[in-house]
């Protein structure tokens, strides 16, 4: 992959980190009778593995890190590399961005923001704001470690895997009779990169290792067996580089010798070498680089050779397992997961691969832990993986998605740990950005735009354009309250709270009055990186602006409440707050992206910033705000599925909050191509962004458990691909632990263990039924309190385990909809029938005979209405959902009807033995009729109209019946084909679903 410097980035269009490049081109073909190595099926499918080495492809090689150390494995048999990192080592040094010509041009920028002339307060940004440099510094590479072997002349029995269990690769072969292996893994504990060579022949190992790099290096051979890289990076920007690197490497060998001089180590006649790797710098904060870097690199080795091999890999797995093992997923297995890693890529659109969403969502949580430990830098861009001196968008931090994209599943995985290095920045960012708040808009406070690197820099960069958008550490500083929800920990909060209170002093000192709404606005700023008319993205009061200090705010507020200080700070923050411009829905009937009801210049754009309230926020929710939850719906229906790598991941989570499993699970397939991973599973913006790594995880994990509105919503969108699974370890807000258990999409068994004393609210089909609550420690009953039909709330005590289970019966069909109900004769909203007033009232059904819970016959069919209150939206509509519709029978009934015209989709259904049977849906609409093609099943002649006026218009529900093969029926997936209600979007309404003889 050719690197792209910013300069180049820019030029395509492309400088921020969403922009937008082409797809990288691979493939692979499947394996007649594939296997799975013996070390794969040891893990339990949790690894990657490959027959074909990496050969000179780096999106082949496989990532190993400790955190602070990071490799990439190539797994070639003659000429093995290890290319290698050190998170500090970073281009330039020490420098202070901030343009004191900021601050005298701002009230011009802003003046000609709201006068509408936004190119040209574009150009005076670009000329006053900019910081100095104008870009930031990039993530650079130490260089390589290359092992070349007497020419094998061919290898056979090749296997290369990668051990998301041990954290470990392993190269296996055999050349002329002799089985090799090499095992390769960065330890945390012993702050070292270790290789094992062994050989089942003794004798059989020889080889020569040598450093290489692109930085500015001398080699050297310390001692006779050691060879050394000593290093400093690169210039960049007109910053000298100031980052010294000693990289060391040390082979110790079983039945051999070994030798170095002049920077070769040779092996020669081993039974098995271990080969340690130590790497120091000079890099101690974004203010000092001045640290013992040869010192660093001496002492981890020395101590490192007084262990054995054997104690260094256990020390190692038993750290890492810590962590990784906290959280197990099971999703099922196919014979896909038989084949290569990159085979499966490759055709997990023509398969069923269920196992392959919990490999990615394990290889994520694998990828945090390797790049992001407590005292290391945060993870950029790439993680810790990075072959260049110039690699796309400088592998730096990018505020405006990625950066805390990179640790949504921190906290949702159970790895709290690994998000302690994003803290540190922002502590780091508190002061540096203080002098860009100062100097470039005369506030107190702090700010960072829309990036940052080792040298914490804060001000304007890559261009207005992309560059001016101000809450970027607005958005770092609420991932400390987020963090507080799930912990509870007061101290984490009160070592924190100044940053956070700093982010939003900024605001409160730079917030402008529109002259002609009257809100409180940011200006400049922007929407990022998209423009809301030609060349101009510079704006005022953009809506992901507003709903980032409206978080902040709060949090401020909370924070300080539970600390008990700034009580006038506190006031100022929530009256501040009142005055942020709120959502709004546009003619579209989207969210509106700016202030005022513009129509983006790029529908399909990448980002979506202006959906920040649904997720990762709770500003836009299905229950709490149903007007704005169905205008996120169509602003993502108007954006698109398509997207880079890390945008697909966002939309993931997008539909997972949606409560939509069927559509977030589609996300997952359309990440899983040969476009958007690499063979490695990398995720491909193109080229490498590791934020669609995260964002995966974090995605499935909310797809299976969210906990951000103050209850426990358990498989709130469970896709029909995943009918059967477990899952334990996840940890949702308020401090509790989370496993669930589930058959034929219906959850079976939960496992609550909180942190805390007190209350908890849990929803979810299974609690809509008879279900159980047990205190695993005593086997007492715990009694819950219904609050919702599928909302309840128990009393918890901390440190216990509940467990909770339902009733086997098959659910019912409001149970399987989150808007099954009738209204009543003053419900004219949105969502009754025709989305635009109109609705079946439960007045109006019991004049036809219909009672909630009544038994109506239809062609030798008996069907049940819901069981439901009147009051809410009047019936279920097809969205995709999988309904647990189980017995045997040769009819497939449906009472449903359709609105705007003629309704059809494509739905499946699925038997016992796994196989399916699709078919197509079709409805006429509900007005008038019956008409053609429909059986009348209801008739009213009383329908609500806008208004609450009563007309005696006909309404219809119809009966449609689907021939099944007289065999056990698991489930029924219906049509992906509605819209959530809106007025003139047709909609498939089902109102009951019954298998007869």
């Amino acid at each position: 992959m050719s690197d792209l410097t910013r300069r180049q980035a820019l030029k395509i269009g492309a400088a921020g980190a969403g922009g937008a490049l082409l797809p990288l081109s691979w493939t692979a073909v499947a394996r007649a009778d594939a296997a799975a190595p013996p070390q794969v099926q040891a893990a339990g499918d949790l690894a990657l593995w490959y027959d074909e080495a990496a050969g000179a492809d780096w999106l082949r090689a496989l990532p190993i890190g400790n955190g602070r150390l990071g490799a990439m494995v190539f797994g070639n048999v003659d000429a093995e590399r290890l290319q290698l990192n050190e998170d500090t080592v970073w281009a330039g040094g020490p420098h202070d961005p901030s343009n004191p010509r900021g601050a005298g041009a701002l009230a011009e920028i802003r003046r000609l923001v709201f006068a509408g002339q936004w190119t040209q307060a574009q150009n005076l940004v670009n000329q006053n704001m900019m910081g100095n440099p104008g870009g930031q510094l990039a993530y650079q590479t130490v260089g390589n470690l290359r092992l070349t072997f007497p020419s094998s002349g061919g290898a056979s029995a090749y296997n290369r895997v990668l051990d998301l269990t041990t954290a470990t690769t392993s190269t296996t072969y055999v050349v002329n009779g002799v089985r090799h292996q090499r095992e390769v893994f960065a330890s945390a504990p012993d702050q070292i990169i270790a290789m094992r060579l062994t050989a089942d022949r003794a004798a059989s190992i020889t080889f020569t290792a040598t450093f290489d790099s692109p930085q500015r290096t001398t080699v050297s051979s310390p001692d006779g067996s050691t060879i050394a890289l000593d290093g400093i990076s690169g210039n960049q920007e007109g910053v000298t580089g100031a980052v010294r690197f000693l990289a060391l490497a040390n082979a110790v060998v079983s039945g051999g010798t070994v030798s170095s001089s002049g920077g070769t180590l040779r092996v020669t006649g081993a039974t098995s070498v271990t080969l340690l790797i130590s790497i120091g710098s000079s890099y101690v904060n974004y203010r000092n680089v001045g640290g013992d870097y040869q010192g660093i690199a001496r002492r981890h080795l020395s101590a490192a050779r007084a262990s054995s091999y054997d104690q260094l890999r256990a020390r190692h797995v038993a750290d890492y397992q810590a962590l990784f093992g906290r959280v197990g997923l099971d999703l099922g297995r196919t014979a896909a997961a038989d084949q290569p890693t990159d085979v499966r890529i490759a055709q997990h659109n023509s398969v069923t691969d269920p196992q392959f969403s919990a490999l990615l969502f394990q290889f994520g949580r694998y990828l945090l832990i390797s790049s992001s430990r407590p005292g290391t830098q945060p993870a950029n861009l790439q993680g810790i993986w990075n072959d260049s001196l110039t690699p796309a968008w400088d592998s730096k931090y990018t505020i405006n998605a990625n950066l805390p994209m990179n640790y949504w599943p921190a906290n949702t995985t159970n790895l709290a740990e690994c998000h302690g290095p994003v803290f540190d920045l922002v502590r780091d960012l508190a002061v540096s950005g203080a002098r860009t708040a100062q100097v470039q808009y005369g506030a107190g406070g702090w700010v960072t735009h829309h990036n940052t690197d080792a040298w914490r820099a804060t001000s304007v960069v890559d261009g207005a354009f992309w560059g001016m958008w101000q809450t970027g550490g607005a958005w770092l500083a609420t991932l400390i309250w987020d963090h507080y929800l799930f912990n509870g920990d007061v101290e984490f909060l009160r070592a924190n709270y100044p940053a956070m209170k700093g982010a939003a002093q900024f605001f409160l000192d730079t917030l402008v009055t529109e002259p002609t709404l009257g809100y409180l606005v940011t200006n400049p700023s922007n929407s990022p990186e998209i423009a809301h008319h030609q060349d101009a993205s510079v704006c005022a009061g953009p809506t992901m602006d507003n709903q980032i200090l409206r978080d902040l705010f709060d949090a401020c507020a909370r924070a300080s409440e539970i600390l008990n200080v700034d009580a006038t700070f506190r006031a100022q923050v929530r009256a501040t707050r009142d005055r942020l411009p709120p959502m709004k829905v546009g003619a579209r009937g989207n969210i509106q992206e700016w202030l005022y009801d513009w129509v983006e210049t790029e529908q399909n754009h990448r980002h979506i910033s202006h959906l920040y309230g649904l997720a990762p926020s709770n500003q836009i929710t299905r229950r709490g705000t149903p007007q704005l939850f169905q205008a996120a719906r169509r602003t993502l229906e108007l954006r698109g599925d398509d997207g880079t790598g890390w945008s697909l991941a966002w939309k993931i989570n997008f539909w997972a909050r949606m409560e939509e499993g069927n559509r977030a699970h589609d996300l997952i397939r359309y990440l899983a191509t040969p476009a958007r991973l690499a063979p490695n599973m990398f995720d491909l913006h193109p080229p490498f962004q590791i934020d669609g790594n995260f964002g995966a995880t974090a995605g499935i994990a909310e797809m299976l458990l969210q906990s951000h509105i103050g209850e426990l919503h358990v498989l709130p969108a469970l896709p029909s691909a995943w009918p059967n699974g477990r899952v334990s370890g996840l940890r949702a807000r308020g401090g509790h632990t989370v496993g669930i258990t589930w058959n034929n999409g219906q959850a079976g068994e939960v496992l609550l263990r909180p942190d805390r004393a007190g209350t908890v609210r849990l929803r979810g089909r299974l609690f809509a039924g008879s279900h159980t609550v047990v205190d695993t420690a005593d086997g007492t009953s715990v009694q819950t309190t219904r609050i919702e039909s599928d909302l309840v709330e128990l009393t918890v005590r901390a440190g216990r385990t509940y467990r909770m289970t339902g009733s086997a019966t098959t659910p019912t069909l409001e149970q399987s909809f989150s808007n099954a109900s009738t209204s009543n004769d003053t419900n004219t909203n949105a969502g009754n029938v025709d989305g635009n007033g109109a609705s079946f009232s439960a007045q109006a059904l019991a004049q036809a005979g219909i009672t909630p819970g009544a038994t109506l016959s239809r062609n030798g069919i008996a069907f049940r209405w819901p069981a439901v209150a009147p009051g809410g939206a009047d019936n279920a509509i097809a969205s995709g959902q999988s309904v647990s519709v189980t017995g045997t029978g040769r009819t497939l009934g449906f009472l449903l009807t359709g609105t705007y015209g003629a309704v059809s989709g494509t739905g499946a259904v699925v038997y016992t033995d796994g196989t399916r049977q699709t078919f197509t849906l079709s409805t006429p609409d509900w007005y008038g009729g019956p008409h053609a093609g429909g059986t009348a099943a209801v008739v009213t002649a009383y329908q609500n109209r806008p208004g609450n006026q009563r007309v005696t218009t006909p309404a219809c529900v119809y009966y449609v019946g689907v021939t099944l093969q007289n065999k056990p029926v698991t489930r029924v997936d219906l049509p992906n084909i509605s819209a959530r209600p809106a007025a003139g979007v047709p909609t498939m309404h089902i109102f009951a679903i019954a298998i007869g003889a």
